[in-house]
């Protein structure tokens, strides 16, 4: 067991929250029980999420994609009442980190998913991303059934880049507005998570294929190693709670 402000500080720092300016509150948004026995993740907050978090014994739910965001109404409706509710009524304490968790050179979604994919010597790429060369240049088909196998989703493959992939860039999520800036440093490929209506003609013309391969599926890997760094570090349970998003 570990108190909820040793296990928030200790995530704070290692994640380098203060160095980020983000659409959502990062660290603690519901607070809940004050000690922590058992942690359960999941990409992004939902009713079921919390439901299952609670059924479980949790006393902290970790997600990738909080409650709160800017763009959101500030009036809390039916929908997010009842997401609250279910927090309230289970005592759980609710903990989000988004960009500071896609952006982590240890354990964040792009360098997680860049180093599963065989991207080496991994550099920053466009301040949140990761790039660099594969390990083992590869026919692009091959490469997209490595992606497949990765991330367990058919991704959808746009564009024209060279037959051989050498130079990847992954930046996951909803970044394709970043393909444009992946071409112009010389990458073969860019790896993402949802694609966007002018992004097939785009590749084609920058020469640059665009592998989109889900939103939720290249953005499971930072929640779970987080919970499983906290769970290492506090001697606490964790549990990854799976809900499938074809987006």
């Amino acid at each position: 067991m570990a108190s909820r402000s040793e296990i928030l500080a200790f995530a704070d720092t290692y994640l380098d929250v203060g160095a980020f300016a983000d659409s959502c509150p990062n660290g603690l948004q519901v607070v809940g029980a004050a000690e922590v026995e058992s942690i359960a993740c999941g990409v992004s907050s939902s009713l079921e999420l919390f439901r299952r978090a609670a059924a479980g014994g949790a006393q902290l739910v970790l997600v990738h994609h909080g409650l709160f965001w800017e763009r959101d109404p500030s009036v809390i409706d039916k929908a997010m009442r009842d997401r609250l509710k279910v927090l309230f009524d289970a005592d759980l304490n609710l903990v989000a980190y988004h960009l500071p968790l896609d952006a982590h050179p240890e354990i964040g979604n792009n360098a997680l998913l860049a180093r599963a994919l065989g991207v080496r010597e991994q550099t920053s790429f466009a301040g949140l991303g990761r790039g660099g060369m594969l390990q083992n240049a590869c026919p692009v088909d091959d490469f997209v059934a490595r992606v497949e196998g990765i991330v367990g989703r058919t991704p959808l493959l746009l564009g024209g880049g060279p037959p051989r992939i050498e130079r990847v860039a992954v930046c996951t999520g909803s970044a394709a507005s970043l393909l444009r800036t992946a071409a112009e440093a010389g990458y073969d490929c860019f790896v993402t998570g949802e694609p966007s209506e002018p992004a097939m003609m785009l590749a084609r013309e920058a020469g640059i294929h665009l592998v989109a391969a889900g939103h939720y599926a290249t953005e499971t890997f930072g929640v779970r190693a987080l919970a499983d760094r906290l769970a290492a570090q506090f001697n606490l349970t964790s549990e990854f709670i799976d809900l499938p998003n074809p987006v």
